[in-house]
């Protein structure tokens, strides 16, 4: 049992969002929804000044899983009909979303997300930072457009948060003694806001109770949280070539990440003050070291238990919605993030060749 390599080749399966015959289930009945926000968000690089699309292409080229139009979309089926308006909605926030990457990539001086070079390493940061302003700003006009004024109310709102939480994390930048209130704090800012945004523009669209909207948000919030400490974990024990990053990126950007807090509470104070100046001045090497000692005291299976407990509080705020033949789809995101974590603690239990 345990670590052995940090090689990409290894013989250990991690889990994958992507790969995922479980994930397809989940996205395959609203995928049409999805085609149709990935296209309105399309549409929107002609909105710009003929000059910037170019960039702007760039830009909203570099989506992923679409997480969060998957939320719009299944927040707003639990609650009532889905429409038109959501799938402007849900195109809004991912366009949000991918402007916080834009600006993400800039302050990590990242040279590649997703396998192609970034928008400042192609461009520079300078022009990569008014490019995201240009999408956050285009995002709240976009929200504008509704006849309701609390579509642009709520996404301002937390367009504003998610902002926030990218200035605490700056400025917490290389700080190994953060606490895990301020870890808490700052994640459920800079991801959890957005899965929150997702589940309450689903229901706000649907005409959904405010009860209802507030259990929506408080899901959104928690199955956030959850997944921003999953992917922390993964940045430690996945795989190169699964995860599709370089390992230990969070270290190498200062980041402390809830793995690490929890090994470095449990540490005697000689050693833990040796780690923490190791891991301000990180050295990629050190990985594997780093690992074994996170195995040794249990700080996989610690962030497991409290993105479970996570989980069980969003299982709670869908549960409190009223009876709909599609509420109990809400309850699949959270088992699936809960099996994916349970492989990631399954691989690791695996010795690698």
């Amino acid at each position: 049992m345990g670590l052995r390599s940090n090689s990409p080749s290894a013989e250990r399966v991690v889990p994958s969002f992507d790969g995922s015959e479980a994930w397809r289930q989940i996205v395959t009945p609203v995928g049409g929804f999805i085609h149709a926000a990935v296209e309105r968000l399309s549409s929107q690089v002609q909105q710009f000044e003929p000059e910037i699309r170019d960039y702007i292409t760039f830009a909203l080229d570099t989506q992923g899983k679409h997480l969060r139009p998957v939320l719009v979309a299944l927040s707003g089926m639990a609650t009532g009909a889905v429409n038109d308006g959501h799938v402007t909605a849900a195109s809004i926030v991912e366009m949000v979303h991918l402007a916080t990457l834009v600006h993400d990539d800039v302050m990590d001086d990242a040279q590649m997300r997703r396998a192609r070079p970034t928008l400042a390493a192609r461009w520079g940061g300078h022009l990569a930072v008014l490019v995201g302003d240009c999408l956050f700003a285009h995002a709240l006009k976009m929200a504008s457009s509704f006849p309701t004024p609390e579509v642009c109310r709520v996404v301002s709102n937390s367009t504003n948060t998610v902002c926030s939480g990218e200035i605490l994390q700056g400025r917490h930048a290389g700080n190994f003694g953060l606490s895990r209130e301020e870890y808490f704090r700052v994640i459920r800012m800079k991801t959890g806001e957005l899965f929150s945004l997702s589940a309450d523009l689903g229901g706000l669209l649907s005409d959904a109770t405010p009860a209802s909207r507030i259990a929506l948000r408080q899901y959104g919030m928690s199955l956030g949280t959850a997944y921003q400490i999953y992917d922390d974990c993964l940045d430690l024990f996945g795989i190169e070539v699964d995860v599709g990053k370089t390992l230990g990126s969070d270290l190498t950007k200062g980041k402390a990440t809830l793995p690490v807090i929890l090994l470095l509470q449990a540490l005697p104070l000689s050693e833990r003050s040796s780690w923490t100046e190791r891991l301000k001045s990180w050295e990629s090497h050190d990985l594997l070291e780093l690992r074994n000692l996170l195995e040794q005291h249990q700080a996989l299976p610690k962030s497991a238990a409290t993105v479970n407990e996570l989980l069980q509080d969003a299982r709670r705020a869908v549960h409190s919605l009223p009876a709909s033949a599609s509420r109990s789809s809400l309850l699949a995101l959270p088992d699936f993030l809960a099996a994916q974590m349970s492989q990631l603690l399954d691989a690791t239990k695996a010795p690698l060749s």
